[in-house]
């Protein structure tokens, strides 16, 4: 391989790893103000809130994909007695998805 070659390879490399690790930032972002938002809804303390979403972002590490975090949502919700449709917790995810990116790419650029 030709040294240009091989320049090149390591910057598809290097930026796949950046854009995989902005990914893994913008998800953990998504989950943790997906559980902060849940735990209002829950009517949580500040600090039990923050444990909450702490483990919204750790149910994340059980499959791929964002079902995972959708179940235990929906779980916490069934078993606080809040009626909440799949619908509006989906909605939520994704709006929160757009707000984690917006806050991972401006604190990127700084």
């Amino acid at each position: 391989m030709t040294d240009a070659f091989k320049d090149r390879e390591r910057g598809f490399e290097s930026k796949w790893a950046h854009d995989e690790e902005m990914r893994f930032k913008v998800m953990a972002r998504r989950n943790k103000l997906l559980g902060l938002w849940a735990a209002q809804e829950m009517g949580f303390g500040a600090d039990k809130a923050k444990e909450y979403a702490m483990s919204v972002v750790q149910a994340d590490f059980q499959e791929a994909g964002s079902e995972d975090v959708f179940r235990k949502l929906r779980a916490d919700f069934d078993a606080a007695k809040l009626a909440r449709a799949d619908r509006v917790i989906r909605a939520k995810m994704e709006e929160l998805l757009e707000v984690a990116g917006e806050q991972v790419m401006g604190e990127a650029k700084k």
